[in-house]
């Protein structure tokens, strides 16, 4: 199994790192260029789920500890 790793930045998005399937509503897989990749936590994001930078522009706060 690839190693796959998910990082909660602080005030921000999800940092994705590590091979990954993406697949689209109709489950069909893609991929994207970049890597890592950034997932929406504040939800204002126009690209979602992908992390846009609006986290910065609502002023989102968040600091999730480990469990």
């Amino acid at each position: 199994m690839a190693d796959v790793r998910i990082r909660t930045l602080k005030d921000g998005p999800y940092e994705v790192r590590g091979a990954i399937a993406l697949l689209d509503g109709s489950r069909a897989e893609f991929t994207l260029p970049e890597e890592p990749i950034y997932l929406c936590r504040c939800g204002q994001s126009a690209n979602r789920p992908f992390c846009d930078g609006s986290h910065k522009r609502v002023g989102f706060k968040s600091e999730e500890p480990a469990r």
